[in-house]
């Protein structure tokens, strides 16, 4: 029988990722795991991804959270972090770089006021 529990599961072992061997991310699955690990490990929702970048070591990216609601939604804390990945994908690291009022022009950022 062609369909048998064995005969599926040596096929789809051949197109798990970990038998690829080195095979990388692409840059949209990078974002997306990028965003979901650091969800899981803060409790906070990430809101945009502001920098992304590829590097021999893996991928650095800087995603900003909304770290405390307030009202007026002007007037709520957002924080900025610095998220660091390895080649696969799987985050090795993070820091918070950045913290401001979402109402005010980031003065870190060109064209910030």
């Amino acid at each position: 029988m062609a369909n048998t529990p064995n005969s599926r599961n040596s096929r789809n072992s051949r197109n798990t990722p970990k038998s690829q061997g080195a095979r990388q991310p692409s840059p949209v699955e990078v974002l997306r795991q990028a965003r979901a690990q650091l969800a899981e490990l803060t409790g906070m929702a990430p809101e945009s991804v502001t920098s992304f970048e590829q590097s021999e070591d893996g991928w650095t990216l800087e995603i900003e959270v909304l770290e405390l609601a307030r009202v007026p939604d002007t007037m709520s804390l957002i924080a900025s972090y610095q998220v660091e990945l390895d080649p696969a994908g799987e985050l090795t690291g993070y820091r918070r770089v950045r913290r401001y009022e979402r109402g005010r022009a980031d003065p870190h950022r060109q064209g910030g006021r």
